[in-house]
């Protein structure tokens, strides 16, 4: 093998190795969620607020994996982890997550009726949920910006994850 390819794998495995870092915000994000549920700021949180709490951060967590964060991480056997403890668990998590799965759910948010695209009725439903009150007009304007085919509607593949985080979190 030639020291070039040698050195070429070995930067791979280095890149692999690399842990992405959390931003600002999405610490914050865990901190919050942690004060909002321990509602007796003690600064630990039981197995239902530890629950709700990671709900909160968008992980569908099941019974399971809460018996098992709180068996891994209440080392004083009180049935409460602390911020310490759920910071380092969330953020192994949050590192773990696949953006495109990510994606594909926050789309199916929309797509109620799983025909694989964003109509206007979906839109319609999500702003009225969000309680916005939006014009078909203005609905439209966000379909008709991304919709490649033009039948009125996007579907999964024309929408990227810029475009899925617009539709999201736009001021509607």
């Amino acid at each position: 093998m030639s020291l070039a390819l040698r050195h070429e794998l070995s930067v791979d495995k280095t890149k692999k190795k690399k842990r992405k870092e959390l931003t600002e915000e999405q610490k914050q994000e865990i901190k919050d969620a942690f004060e909002l549920f321990d509602t007796d700021k003690d600064r630990a949180i039981n197995y239902h607020e530890l629950k709700v709490a990671m709900r909160a951060l968008g992980f569908d967590v099941k019974k399971a994996d809460v018996l098992k964060i709180l068996k891994d991480y209440d080392r004083e056997s009180t049935g409460k982890i602390t911020f310490e403890d759920f910071n380092e668990v969330v953020t192994d998590w949050i590192l773990d997550r696949d953006p495109q799965e990510e994606i594909l759910k926050a789309f199916k948010l929309f797509d109620d009726d799983d025909s694989g695209k964003i109509s206007l009725r979906n839109l319609r439903r999500v702003a009225r949920e969000l309680g916005e009150n939006m014009s078909d007009e203005e609905l439209r304007a966000m379909i008709e910006e991304f919709d490649k085919d033009g039948d009125g509607e996007s579907m999964f593949w024309q929408i990227t994850p810029h475009i899925i985080l617009l539709l999201i979190f736009s001021p509607f």
